[in-house]
């Protein structure tokens, strides 16, 4: 490819906005979480299926983005989407204990989809999910509700902020058209 052909592609890209603009090259090796509920939640047990991962917390302004993230998840589940919750205290609005996040989130907004305890996503000792996105695309969540997606094999397909709802346009182009046929 040559100079021209490639800064077309980067601009390209940059112009489709920031869900394509972050791709990732290499799949995602299997990552296991600590469950909120006990035990573990590993990703490798959801190859083939895409995976949206939001870093989430009980006591911030987007915390409301929890329902659209369940709707996701009761609309989508059948069909192969996973939804994945990771509370974090990284940015000082998640509650003391995986106790109390589950609490929470079951009785304000009905949570059922997969949510892992409290883990760092920026600092401290962050997860080896968090710093493999750090190391492999440049992604650092910047607040609360930051939206991962990998698709079916592992791989990045996007990134989006906190101000990207989870019912947007933008990530079910994103997702659907990576749902099991």
């Amino acid at each position: 490819m040559n100079r021209r052909q490639t800064l077309g592609s980067i601009a390209a890209l940059l112009l489709a906005g920031p869900a394509l603009a972050t791709v990732a090259a290499e799949p995602a090796p299997g990552f296991r979480f600590p469950s909120i509920d006990g035990g573990t939640l590993d990703t490798a047990e959801w190859r083939g299926r895409p995976v949206l991962v939001v870093n989430t917390a009980s006591l911030c302004g987007f915390t409301p983005q929890l329902e659209g993230l369940q709707k996701l998840h009761e609309d989508y589940e059948s069909r192969g989407l996973v939804v994945l919750a990771t509370p974090s205290n990284d940015f000082n609005q998640e509650l003391d204990d995986a106790r109390k996040v589950k609490e929470f989130c079951t009785l304000q907004y009905g949570i059922t989809l997969p949510m892992t305890d409290i883990i760092h996503v920026k600092s401290g000792d962050v997860h080896p999910f968090y710093r493999w996105l750090q190391d492999t695309v440049g992604h650092v969540p910047g607040w609360n509700f930051n939206k991962v997606l990998l698709g079916p094999d592992g791989q990045v397909v996007g990134t989006w902020g906190s101000t990207t709802a989870p019912g947007s346009d933008a990530l079910r182009r994103a997702f659907e058209p990576l749902l099991p046929g």
